[in-house]
């Protein structure tokens, strides 16, 4: 793709009127403190709203940069050096990374700080008998829970936003231009700057080998990986790790379990305790097939459904909103793909896929992005169409099926990293800029759209894309990972304990051009 016709450059040359909509931001059922109820503006205004030309371009049959040092799960050839941009939708077949969107979707918090909260189980249940022969450690969890109490998090949250939430609520009652609202945005004081704290934990039990391209899903205390990649294959076994003591298993599971693959996605929907695996494969061969896993019973089940389906594909995201899983994006081997389609789970006996085509500035095809639910909305950054590694954010209204792009104060590409949802804030961790791998942990102010960056210290994950990341009692569990030449089955902790305090804002504003 040339410079010229980059997606990204030439929505950024376009400048008009903005119209803001409101995206408000869910309480979290951790516990982190919250604010008053206030819709405030961003800071940057949006582009304008031609839809972006979709890339359709295929890979080259064998392409090889044998010299890169950013070899990449992207690469399709048996050479694993193969550039991740080059590669990302390469036909041929070897290990592809899954996008840190699975990751990402899994990552949505799910659990409370409060123990007593996680799914309650049968004692007959597989999960059951797991959780009573796991140990459990809870020592670190109690003394944060001492040391920032709900009610205390929450009212000095409120007095540190007060009197700037007070002076915006203000000016919400007068009509003002976009640059005066911009002007008040910028007037509310940056959060504290905490240091959050990088840890590697000793792990027990039948741990997976070091692999890429998996999947982690957050389950009250546990989290479930499944298949993913190394050099020799792919793989279809399920682990569990317990969060509390770090303690793996491998457990029997029942039913027919998907084929080993990688770059799937995986989603829980609490309200049936069920995961639904979605699409992936070996390549050149990928799926379009949805299994579901009952975490109680630990079944694999394959339910049918009708309609025209998701082609098949890999490196998309899923997510679950209002009793729907959703599907976007990813790719078919030859194709990135930027399409919706959503599949109502409440009926299990009248399944059916449905096309969304959703309008609005549609995002360029793309994989290897991430994906986050903001209550209503949702927000994709990064990814790679197999030529470019993006930079560009965009927001879906779900309530109107209706996209948007969204500028921000400065471009960052990432592809095969993960994006995790904290309050207000999404942590970006790890991935490929295009160049190389990183090992940054960066943050995004959903209510300024602008980046931040915070003190961590310790000894943090190395360089790394295609890991994994959920958030369990105030700290991020990332896992495994590569980095173009090795496969990694590590566990690190970021511990965001010292973060307790970050406004909360539980509802805000993103100016988006509905023209």
């Amino acid at each position: 793709m040339s410079e010229s016709s980059s997606p990204i450059k030439s929505n950024h040359e376009r400048s008009q009127v903005a119209t803001p909509i409101a995206i408000p931001v869910s309480k979290t059922e951790r516990n982190y403190s919250e604010a008053s109820s206030l819709t405030l503006m961003s800071l940057q205004s949006i582009l304008s709203p031609g839809e972006v030309p979709h890339n359709g371009l295929a890979e080259p049959e064998s392409p090889t940069l044998p010299s890169t040092p950013t070899r990449d799960d992207f690469s399709s050839s048996s050479d694993d050096r193969a550039s991740p941009i080059q590669h990302n939708f390469s036909s041929n077949g070897s290990p592809t990374p899954v996008s840190s969107l699975n990751t990402t979707i899994a990552a949505t918090p799910t659990r409370s700080i409060n123990m007593a909260s996680s799914p309650a189980t049968t004692a007959s249940s597989p999960m059951s008998s797991l959780r009573n022969n796991m140990a459990r450690k809870t020592s670190t969890s109690d003394s944060f829970r001492e040391k920032f109490s709900p009610t205390d998090r929450s009212v000095k949250a409120h007095r540190f936003l007060k009197p700037e939430l007070d002076k915006l609520a203000h000016t919400r009652s007068r009509k003002k231009s976009i640059d005066e609202y911009s002007l008040s945005v910028a007037n509310v004081p940056p959060a504290p700057a905490p240091s959050m704290y990088w840890s590697k934990p000793g792990t027990y039990g039948k741990a997976p080998r070091p692999i890429r391209a998996h999947t982690s899903v957050l389950v009250g205390e546990l989290m479930f990986v499944f298949g993913g990649s190394d050099h020799k294959g792919c793989f279809n076994t399920l682990y569990i790790l317990e969060l509390d003591t770090f303690t793996w298993s491998k457990p029997r599971t029942h039913g027919t379990p998907p084929p080993p693959c990688r770059a799937h996605s995986a989603t829980y929907y609490a309200k049936q305790k069920k995961i639904f695996l979605f699409g992936g494969g070996e390549g050149p061969v990928y799926y379009n097939d949805l299994y579901v896993l009952d975490t109680e019973s630990l079944t694999w089940s394959i339910p049918t459904i009708a309609g025209d389906s998701p082609s098949a594909r890999r490196a998309h995201s899923t997510f679950v909103w209002n009793d729907k899983l959703y599907v976007f994006g990813g790719g078919d081997g030859t194709h990135a793909l930027s399409d919706l389609f959503a599949l109502d789970l409440l009926d299990q006996n009248s399944l059916r896929w449905n096309n969304l085509n959703p309008g609005g500035h549609v995002p360029v095809p793309r994989g290897y992005h991430t994906a986050n639910l903001v209550g209503d909305k949702l927000v994709v950054y990064g990814g790679s169409d197999g030529h470019e590694c993006f930079s560009d954010v965009h927001v879906c209204d779900l309530t109107k099926n209706t996209w948007y792009a969204v500028e921000l104060d400065r471009s960052i590409p990432r592809l095969s990293h993960t994006s995790t949802r904290v309050g207000s804030y999404l942590f970006i961790m790890g991935g490929h800029d295009g160049k190389q791998y990183s090992s940054e942990v960066l943050l995004l102010n959903l209510v300024t759209m602008s980046w931040e960056t915070r003190s961590i210290h310790g000894i943090g994950p190395s360089l790394r894309g295609y890991h994994t990341v959920v958030l369990y009692d105030s700290r991020l569990i990332l896992f495994g990972g590569y980095d173009g030449k090795s496969y990694f089955g590590d566990i690190y902790v970021l511990d965001l304990s010292a973060c307790a305090y970050l406004p909360q804002i539980t509802s805000f504003a993103i100016e988006l051009n509905d023209e």
